[in-house]
């Protein structure tokens, strides 16, 4: 079995998920209501870039120690988001919002993620 090497952060599985999940949180807040602009759609999408960008900086820092504290804050918003959809589902529970692939895509991450950050501890 022949083993990917790791060159960039982009080579990571879990930032791929992640931007991924980006694109599909910004599809879904789309269609929140324009009173969300500025409350929840911008809070799910700050958390959702953050999960992303803390992977990036946290690999590119140089030290396992720097990127396990980035990883261990990439979680961090991963809970935060998750919380997030959870008060947009009951905001919005009559509205028709599909959050099934949302929520299977970031249940992966975060367990990527805590995974990660377990590895990196050793």
């Amino acid at each position: 079995m022949q083993e990917t090497r790791i060159v960039s952060y982009k080579d990571l599985i879990v930032w791929q998920k992640s931007m991924d999940l980006a694109v599909e949180i910004y599809r879904l807040t789309e269609d929140f209501p324009k009173t969300e602009m500025y409350g929840l759609t911008s809070q799910m999408r700050r958390s959702v870039i953050s999960i992303a960008s803390n992977i990036a900086e946290g690999k590119t820092r140089g030290t396992k120690r720097d990127y396990r504290s980035f990883v261990v804050i990439a979680f961090a918003s991963g809970a935060e988001l998750e919380t997030q959809i959870e008060l947009a589902k009951r905001l919005f529970f009559d509205q028709n919002f599909n959050f099934e692939k949302i929520d299977l895509l970031l249940g992966e991450i975060m367990r990527m993620l805590n995974s990660l950050k377990y590895k990196l501890a050793i």
